[in-house]
């Protein structure tokens, strides 16, 4: 049965017509039944369909399936109230974040259970990725976006200022649902903007819950968010009234959205995937840095696309750390339900990607790769046992196999003999895919040295996947375009504007 509708946009203490009502911001939220969040209402639609929880193959409560007729109502509502929200003082709206971000706090556990739920983590890294969305709220909230003074003469003054571009919609992928709707909704709202999250189908339940909370604090048609079928994203591609599309995921959709974008003529951010290098010179203390690269290879099943996913290790120690990460991974890093604490690797998010990774395991055997530790192909047909994969490393398959060119998006290494710096380098650098990339040594200033060499939008000396919403994220080649977060993901929700003042 499809959840019903609100009645006069009234719900939990919450008039749609007038943001805040009395309490409810600090009333708690039910967490059982989904809606579409339109101009601070709560709606559903005739059809509904749902997700499934990927530990075990079992289907989640009801959501919307999104029409057109949906997507113009809400466009309509974030176009109506751009007029005024982009006039509010850049404070104001800061301190809205803040709220936001305060009332989310109110309710970790719900969302950090129901994350574990739809996207299949462990629950301590739920709570790792709600933490941060909050974290991130908070300080995009504080951000300065300065005008730039360029020209200051007796006669005139020539300054850049960036002033906001209108409707936005926030694209939204399966693996980090919470903290990559976050990521868009703070800066589009902080820099006037107002914006429509789309979810994955896979996992529309946090998104619609982080929108239902936002009418508590955003006044109707700021923050809205709309679940659906693939066919739902073409709808906000194609809009004439979405003025930006900000898009993490594959780089196959992504070329879609650029070319969707272009008729109207609209801004886009794309965050795509990644095949990120990691080069492991001979100086390292293998002990202190194998924690270090499980957990940048493995966490969330491998599905990041940051993660590590080719580990060049210099030839010298290359036996020994190998033996070494095999052993620790075989005693660290156990597979199972998200529910128990004890598990490290969940399941694989959807019945897609675990079809798409089980084919990537049946190679093993048919290319001849050597597997140290792993290995194993699952069934078919997971049926009721989830879509789960031993995490697996294998010994120097050839730089032309797939697990090496390609982006696996599961726990599946390939771990690479290299000898020489200029030979590693090329190497590291022969993809089309430019996202992230680490160099780790004991003399820092040959990591830089090499980090410097490497073609990636970012690079890391020991360490690897280290973000912060302070900090621009994003992929050269065809692992992106623009960045999100930082100063520069901030301007990418803006037009720069030049003003040439005379002075008499």
């Amino acid at each position: 049965m499809a959840p019903a509708a609100t009645t006069n946009g009234v719900i939990d203490g919450v008039n749609a017509s007038n943001g805040v009502n009395g309490h409810a911001a600090s009333k708690k939220m039910q967490f059982e039944t989904y809606h579409n969040i339109i101009n601070n209402e709560l709606t559903t639609t005739a059809k509904t369909r749902h997700g499934i929880n990927p530990a075990a193959v079992k289907p989640l409560p009801e959501v919307p399936v999104s029409s057109q007729e949906d997507v113009d109502k809400a466009v309509a509502a974030a176009k109506e109230a751009y007029k005024s929200w982009s006039k509010l003082a850049i404070e104001d709206r800061g301190q809205k974040l803040r709220e936001y971000a305060d009332v989310l706090d109110d309710h970790k556990d719900e969302f950090a259970k129901l994350l574990t739920q739809e996207q299949g983590k462990p629950l301590a890294q739920s709570y790792i990725e709600f933490g941060m969305a909050t974290s991130w709220l908070r300080a995009f909230s504080t951000m300065e976006i300065p005008e730039d003074l360029i020209e200051d003469t007796e006669d005139r003054r020539v300054v850049c200022r960036y002033i906001p571009l209108g409707v936005t919609c926030g694209i939204v992928p399966w693996n980090f649902p919470i903290l990559l709707a976050i990521g868009k909704v703070g800066p589009a709202v902080y820099t006037g903007n107002t914006i429509i999250i789309k979810p994955s189908p896979y996992t529309p339940y946090c998104n619609l819950k982080l929108a239902e909370l936002a009418m508590r604090i955003f006044p109707p048609g700021v923050v809205q968010a709309l679940s659906g079928e693939e066919d739902l994203g073409p709808m906000f591609t194609a809009h004439p009234d979405i003025d930006k599309i900000s898009f993490t995921g594959s780089i196959a959709t992504g070329k879609k959205v650029m070319a969707a974008a272009a008729p109207t003529l609209k801004r886009v951010t794309l965050e795509l995937g990644g095949n990120d290098p990691a080069i492991i010179c001979e100086d390292v203390d293998i002990d202190e840095i194998i924690p270090k690269l499980a957990i940048s290879s493995f966490l969330c099943s491998s599905q990041i696309c940051m993660m590590v996913k080719r580990l060049y290790v210099h030839e010298s120690i290359y036996q020994k750390f190998l033996d070494t990460f095999a052993a620790h991974i075989k005693g660290n890093m156990k597979v199972g339900p998200g529910d128990d604490p004890e598990n490290f690797i969940g399941p694989l998010q959807n019945r897609m990607q675990y079809d798409k990774v089980r084919s990537m395991y049946a190679q093993i055997s048919q290319q001849g790769w050597q597997a140290v530790t792993g290995g194993e192909v699952p069934p078919s047909d997971p049926k009721d046992k989830g879509f789960y994969f031993t995490p697996t490393l294998l010994d120097n398959p050839p730089d032309d196999s797939k697990v090496v060119t390609e982006e696996p998006f599961g726990p599946i290494l390939p771990v690479l003999k290299w000898k020489d710096e200029d030979e590693v380098l090329a190497r590291a650098n022969d993809s089309k895919m430019a996202l992230g990339a680490s160099v780790w040594s004991r003399d820092v200033e040959r990591a830089e040295r090499l980090a410097r060499r490497v073609e990636a939008g970012t690079v890391w000396t020991n360490s690897h996947f280290e973000v912060s919403p302070i900090i621009p994220f994003g992929g050269h080649k065809w692992s992106g375009i623009g960045t999100e977060w930082g100063l520069n993901g901030m301007k990418a929700y803006c037009n720069a504007q030049s003003l040439w003042l005379k002075k008499k």
